[in-house]
């Protein structure tokens, strides 16, 4: 146990649970989403954390208020400003430029309230969007405390992406101190603000040259032609010096930076404050203010009148404190979820009036306090629910076990759906699971941590709604470090049923498609893997029969009956005279058969399912 807590492994299995309910994506989401280069850190931040245990209650805070929190040092510093990449990453919208005063030209209300949603249901359980327009019709959220919360986000500076009609990342966190920022910005403010005098020159002067070309044709047409030939080169000359400017704002900065957040402006619309009620969910149409607070069916604390900047720390300080009711239970039985293939809260993301209520109540109280006293220990959970004899039971009754039929039969009819924990659920491996155990049964999986995508560089976006940014980016690292976007799924996380980008995945749903089958037989990606496979039984056994037991234990974890030997035996032989008759080498044969039965055995229910 100890020893598989320890593991690197560990933190990128668990870590990528994490990433599904946060909706982690290394793009933006708006109709030309564009790549986030830095996005990675998040990602990686997120497994460290794991890795290393850091309490849930300060996983919490750093992933909200990060940029807010006293810190060590400098790389300290840098991490927990990367933690709020969490809040950073919620979805832009739409392919309008960022104005600053306000949303009249880029909708930031719908990355606000995609903040809200996810925050609800992350850290509380709760469906908080529901109240945006109105009170909630189930839960008691009301409108008031929807912009309650709001407030808090409306305070905060979300970094810029990057969109079709302003194609320059903004608002960035710099990892490097602040006088190297300053001189950069400096330089490349005088250089802009060079090529918009420039711009205003010329523009001045292309008028110029109309003018002239209309009041010299009243009396000389070859004049007028020449001034109205000089107006269009000034055109020309005014979108060369737009460009220039625009290649200057593209360049990649010369030290690193983190997609996380900042607090907000001190003046200005989109300034530090409390929120309005929008009335009926319309931004435009403003109601009263209403002070930044907590929920007030969860506590109601508020900000004191003098509170400076945004309150995202003293929010998240709420959303963990010891008595709110439901954060420690939402995050254990997440991790319970995980183990035993559902929660004791079987919609783990709602535990309001609409959710499913827990099955084992009793049980979710004690592990909530359990959970908190062991100072918010991931890590503990894992020991005291892995350990516990109901883990230890197997999915199906022994067939040694007298009267089996009987007893298959009696538990079935007591609890057909093992809501009671009878016996172990059978589980599905997710997309993530069974592409890495593809490459580390082909002994191909690459197990060193990943770091940032291949993205083009920066000065060569140019995506749009009808263009917009799309890669695939193949790695035999672990699936977690795939690059991840929201317009286009990857191809084999789409098809195995991955997490959703676009919204909090809580439960991934199983689904079994002739396209998956399709896919384990024909794609070139398992063509791969069925050739390294085959060569490595045929490296480690010399005998047909001594193949095809090592191939069991490496797919299925057990020996093959002799049953499926004689198959196997008899798909090797059948296979190996069609290569032959088809003109194939000798030499090739027992690979190339090697490589059919592999995809055949990638194939079988037995691959996919844990027992």
């Amino acid at each position: 146990m100890d020893r598989l807590l320890a593991s690197p492994a560990y933190g990128e299995r668990w870590g990528r649970h994490w990433l599904d309910v946060v909706r982690y994506a290394d793009t933006a989401g708006d109709n030309s989403d564009y790549p986030i280069p830095q996005m990675y850190r998040y990602r990686n931040w997120v497994i460290d954390a794991v890795n290393r245990d850091l309490p849930y209650d300060e996983f919490v805070r750093q992933q909200l208020a990060g940029d807010l929190l006293p810190a060590r040092d400098d790389a300290d510093r840098h991490q927990k400003l990367i933690a709020t990449g969490y809040l950073a990453n919620a979805r832009r919208f739409g392919s309008y430029a960022d104005v600053d005063e306000g949303p009249t030209r880029y909708p930031w209300y719908l990355t606000i309230e995609d903040t809200i949603d996810n925050l609800g249901r992350t850290f509380l359980g709760l469906t908080i969007n529901c109240a945006r327009c109105h009170d909630h019709k189930f839960d008691p959220v009301s409108q008031a405390d929807y912009y309650a919360l709001y407030g808090f986000f409306q305070s905060t500076r979300y970094p810029w992406p990057g969109i079709e009609l302003d194609k320059v990342q903004r608002n960035l966190v710099p990892l490097v101190p602040p006088e190297q920022v300053a001189a950069v910005e400096k330089d490349r403010r005088e250089k802009v603000a060079g090529f918009d005098a420039r711009v205003k020159d010329l523009q001045s002067e292309r008028t110029a040259a109309n003018k002239a070309a209309k009041a010299a044709g009243l009396f000389s047409a070859p004049s007028a032609a020449a001034l109205a030939a000089r107006a269009e080169k000034l055109i020309d000359s005014i979108k060369a010096a737009r460009q220039a400017k625009e290649d200057v704002e593209k360049q990649p900065l010369p030290y690193e930076t983190a997609y996380a957040v900042a607090e907000g402006k001190a003046e200005g619309k989109r300034k530090v404050g409390n929120a309005c009620i929008q009335i009926r969910g319309d931004p435009d149409r403003l109601g009263p203010e209403v002070p930044r607070r907590f929920p007030t069916a969860l506590g109601g604390q508020a900000l004191p009148a003098d509170a400076k900047g945004s309150g995202r720390l003293p929010l998240a300080n709420w959303i963990v404190e010891p008595k709110n009711p439901l954060t420690a239970r939402v995050m254990v039985n997440r991790i319970w979820q995980h183990h035993f293939g559902r929660g004791i809260v079987a919609t783990p993301s709602d535990f309001g009036h609409q959710g499913q209520p827990p099955t084992h109540p009793e049980l979710l109280d004690y592990l909530a306090t359990r959970f908190v006293a062991s100072g918010w220990s991931v890590k503990a959970m894992h020991r005291l629910m892995v350990l516990s004899r109901t883990y230890q039971q197997a999915s199906q009754i022994a067939d040694s076990t007298p009267n089996r039929q009987s007893a298959i039969a009696n538990l079935q009819s007591a609890d057909p759906d093992n809501q009671l924990l009878g016996h172990f659920r059978r589980q599905r491996l997710d997309a993530e699971s069974i592409r890495d155990t593809l490459l580390a049964v082909c002994r191909t999986l690459d197990l060193s941590p990943g770091g940032p995508h291949p993205f083009p560089p920066m000065p060569a976006w140019n995506y749009t709604q009808h263009n917009p940014f799309k890669g695939v980016y193949d790695t035999d690292r672990r699936s977690v470090y795939l690059m991840t976007q929201r317009v286009y799924r990857h191809p084999f996380l789409g098809l195995f049923d991955g997490a959703d980008t676009n919204a909090s995945t809580a439960t991934r749903t199983t689904s079994t498609t002739p396209l998956q089958a399709l896919y384990l037989m024909n794609d070139s990606f398992i063509h791969a893997r069925a050739r390294d496979f085959a060569r490595r039984v045929l490296a480690e056994r010399s005998e047909d029969v001594a193949q095809i037991e090592r191939a069991y234990v490496l797919l299925f974890g057990r020996p093959p009956t002799a049953a499926e030997v004689a198959a196997g035996t008899g798909y090797l032989t059948r296979v190996g005279e069609k290569l032959r008759s088809g003109g194939v080498s000798a030499d090739q044969v027992p690979a190339k058969a090697w490589e059919s039965l592999s995809r055949a055995l990638f194939l079988s229910n037995e691959f996919v399912y844990v027992d």
